[in-house]
């Protein structure tokens, strides 16, 4: 849906150069491109696109099939539910094309479970800076809206887009790890005192 065709007395504040919008039951965050909103099992095929390709997910064990996204939608609707927030939807606020997701969930990092950022663009839109501006939203919502004084990100230690990411998030890599699933693991974290002296 684009954004004109919302309903703009559902907007519940403006934080910087952000709106958060409450509209059906749905939390949206608002940056200078982008929508982010919570999923629909609606959004399959476009979510499948992205997470069926080999290249997009070189830094998976495997891409997913049919039943591997749809369970990545539920798995987010599930968080919905339990943690209030999940990975939400991307989509550009001009078109409305879905274009990837981004959010929070609690991920194991070196045997912790802790509120990690992470995000998928479509690679037709890579290195336009899309995956910084949706973390960077991310990370000002965790901080606004959740009690947590620390954020993460990890990835596998091949996935200079995503640590790059993470430093533009003003994220320092706090761990490198063994684990099974990436062999090497890199962590960064902002602290919620690091991120307020960049407010």
């Amino acid at each position: 849906m684009l954004l004109d065709q919302y309903d703009h007395q559902s907007i519940e504040k403006t934080e910087g150069n952000k709106s958060i919008y409450k509209i059906g039951g749905v939390n949206m965050i608002e940056t200078e491109r982008l929508i982010l909103r919570e999923y629909t099992m609606g959004d399959f095929e476009a979510l499948y696109e992205i997470v069926s390709d080999p290249e997009t997910m070189q830094h998976y064990p495997a891409p997913f099939d049919v039943e591997r996204t749809k369970g990545w939608i539920s798995w987010n609707l599930e968080n919905y539910e339990k943690y209030g927030f999940g990975l939400w939807a991307v989509v550009l606020k001009k078109t409305g094309e879905f274009i990837g997701d981004c959010g929070i969930t609690i991920q194991n990092i070196d045997g912790e479970m802790l509120p990690e950022i992470g995000y998928h663009i479509h690679k037709k839109y890579w290195r336009k800076g899309f995956g910084k501006e949706a973390a960077i939203a991310v990370r000002d919502w965790a901080f606004e809206h959740t009690d947590y004084d620390i954020i993460y990100f990890y990835m596998k230690y091949t996935n200079v887009g995503s640590y790059n990411t993470a430093i533009a998030n003003g994220m320092k890599r706090v761990k490198v790890y063994a684990d099974s699933k990436n062999t090497i693991s890199y962590a960064y974290a902002i602290t919620k005192a690091e991120w307020e002296k960049l407010r």
